[in-house]
């Protein structure tokens, strides 16, 4: 297996737990109660969002 192929197998299973963590967000907050944990889970997903637009961002070279 070569490492753009790893590269891409990481990304993608890194976009699945931004889209999993946003539906589990949306979920809980329609659920009501506590508000901490689904920020905290759209924090994390802002966070592994912005991780993979570096990884992917084009650069020189």
């Amino acid at each position: 297996m070569q490492s753009r192929d790893l590269f891409n197998i990481v990304t993608a299973i890194a976009m699945l737990a931004v889209i999993a963590l946003v539906f589990g967000a949306i979920a809980l907050f329609r659920r009501g109660g506590d508000r901490k944990q689904p920020l905290l889970m759209l924090g994390a997903a802002l966070v592994l969002l912005a991780n993979i637009l570096i990884w992917t961002w084009p650069h020189s070279g």
